[in-house]
């Protein structure tokens, strides 16, 4: 039996992603000359080292390094008898030649680089066998003589193979099937679109659609298993310190992965899942941009006129109730006349995020309302501007913000929920918030809606939104048309703090810009869409590509969460668009 070596398992994991030395040195800066070291096996690398490639190939440490274990060729040998026999059961259940082996195979493939060989080998040759066993049955209706013989050998000849390659595998650990045409290719993590093809006339619907299921579609068109990205967002939130994060994932505008991990509460140890009662932070704002579209679309309100036709007062002397919602700073800067409801959810208003915060994001309790800017002439990042057109929107209709979503999101998806105003029927359901260190957060029970940020919902409910929203495009929705209408170019160094009255032209090449509550980019699959949250103790972020169908909710009770948002959109959808510099998503090993 051949000894298994870092080197051997680097060569495997390498080619199986396809990268060259060269590639592989770019993405872990180890050299081209220490990795051909490794690769030949002769140095043994420094444990740091190994880290850095094993994240460049998004595997596991002990995918690279090898362990002693006595058990081991045991093990090897159990599973190779079960990829070669199992075929066997093929002879009495149709198709159960091709199914066995494909699930063994899909399962242990990246466990060992041998299950991976002789898997690919033993379903190559076996639905040649059922192809080659339906032409020799099409052949005995339509042809006399050789047509009767080509039938009958087929099934002792694959008999024969079978035996044989049972009795070689447990010997040598080698194999060899003749006349196998290779529809799966060891150089490819994915089946081939020929192979595909063979397979959907083979496989009945039900085991197809199970197949696709447990694989998730990226934008560059590879893939990658749900265990695998189960097992990468484990290692993720574990190093990184999420106390708990979920996730949801779609392919073809519907949800192909939803999972949670960690705790809802850290110090009860209570697991966190996907209905649980989550703060949605800015979703808000995404949430409430799809329901002004719903009703510019009833042409029951107005994007682009001024904020102040729809009060009697001027907005400076509207009565609010409350002194610190109300906007009699503006009283002496008429520019709010300008202000539009197009503005307030593309944030080019000119209103600072919160008159509480300063530029640079400190809390200054004695702060001033401000228009920074004359409105839409730019981007700034602003929840004032948000609450002012929640303002408006609630004396067209009459209606409050909690009854208008209701209304017009929550109840049509089926969102049961969600809210814009805590509710009793919550409590004993909800996640607390948890601190960099990971302590919790004591619950802040809302006591008014807010445009900007009050919604309550779940993983489960925010996913039927952003499906919805997806399948809306699919349609070519004349709501998701206002959705996405790009209507100011961000050219700020970051979204918020210091460097966001900084000018740059960093994003220039995704063509950074804002719709109505949603950030917009440009991709070469197309615009994305998406939407971040971030409050006390919560750190969230979506985006979806519409042309491909594919997108990606995370949404987290943990202050850490932002340090690996990066690379869980690079590994779940392929996705290296997201500006996380500007938003200032920096990678929690790159951090001071």
């Amino acid at each position: 039996m051949d000894t298994t070596t870092i080197g051997k398992n680097l060569i495997y994991q390498r080619k199986l992603k396809g990268y060259s030395q060269e590639e592989l040195s770019d993405k872990t800066q180890v050299t081209v000359r220490t990795i051909q070291r490794i690769e030949k096996d002769d140095v043994n690398p420094h444990l740091q080292t190994v880290k850095l490639l094993a994240a460049a190939l998004d595997i596991e440490v002990d995918e690279l390094i090898v362990l002693e274990n006595p058990k081991e060729e045991t093990i090897i040998k159990k599973w190779l008898f079960l990829l070669h026999g199992t075929p066997i059961l093929g002879l009495a259940l149709p198709l159960c030649n091709i199914l066995l082996p494909l699930f063994i195979w899909i399962h242990k493939r990246e466990d060992n680089r041998i299950y991976d060989e002789h898997g690919i080998k033993v379903i190559n040759f076996h639905i040649t066998m059922t192809l080659l066993f339906l032409v020799a049955f099409i052949c005995l209706l339509t042809i006399e003589g050789w047509g009767f013989f080509l039938f009958i050998a087929i099934i002792p000849f694959t008999l024969i193979v079978i035996i044989f390659n049972i009795l070689k595998a447990l010997k040598s650990n080698t194999c060899s099937y003749p006349l196998s045409i290779p529809f799966l290719k060891l150089d490819k993590s994915k089946i081939t679109i020929k192979s595909a093809m063979i397979m959907l006339l083979l496989l009945s619907s039900t085991f197809g659609s199970q197949l696709s299921a447990q694989n998730i579609q990226r934008l560059d068109d590879t893939s990658i298993s749900a265990e695998a990205l189960t097992k990468r967002i484990q290692f993720l939130t574990e190093q990184a310190k999420v106390s708990g994060i979920e996730v949801s994932v779609f392919n073809n505008s519907d949800i192909v992965y939803k999972e949670a991990f960690g705790f809802a509460n850290i110090d009860t140890k209570e697991k966190l899942r996907t209905d649980h009662i989550i703060y949605g932070a800015s979703f808000s704002k995404a949430v409430f941009g799809y329901l002004v579209a719903c009703l510019v679309d009833q042409n029951i309100f107005d994007l682009d006129k001024p904020l102040q036709h729809y009060f009697m007062a001027p907005i400076p002397k509207i009565d609010l109730g409350k002194e610190w919602r109300e906007f009699g700073d503006l009283a002496n800067d008429e520019r709010y006349k300008k202000i539009t409801g197009r503005m307030c959810l593309s944030h080019s208003s000119g209103l600072q995020n919160w008159r509480w915060v300063n530029e640079d994001g400190e809390l200054d309790e004695n702060g001033k309302l401000k228009i920074y800017f004359d409105p839409g002439t730019d981007y700034r990042y602003s929840g004032e501007g948000m609450m002012l057109l929640q303002y408006a929107i609630e004396e067209v209709t009459g209606k409050g913000l909690k009854q208008l979503a209701q209304e017009m999101v929550f109840s049509p998806l089926n969102m049961k929920n969600s809210s814009y105003l805590w509710e009793e029927r919550f409590e004993g359901n909800f996640c607390l918030g948890h601190t960099t260190d990971q302590k919790t957060i004591a619950k802040d029970r809302s006591d008014e809606t807010s445009a900007a940020g009050s919604m309550s919902t779940t993983l489960d409910d925010y996913s039927k939104f952003v499906s919805h929203i997806l399948h809306l495009e699919k349609e070519n929705s004349p709501i998701t048309k206002i959705m996405y209408e790009p209507n100011i170019k961000i050219k700020s160094k970051t979204q918020f703090g210091k460097n966001s009255t900084v000018k740059t032209d960093d994003n220039d090449d995704i063509q950074l810009n804002y719709g109505l509550g949603w950030g917009l980019l440009q991709s070469p699959y197309g615009f994305g869409a998406f939407k971040e949250g971030h409050g006390e103790g919560f750190q969230h972020y979506s985006i979806i590509f519409p042309e491909t169908g594919i997108g990606m909710i995370i949404m987290s009770n943990s202050d850490n969460a932002e340090g690996v948002f990066k690379e869980l959109l690079e590994i779940a959808i392929g996705d290296i668009y997201t500006p996380w510099e500007w938003e200032a998503y920096i990678p929690y090993d790159l951090k001071d």
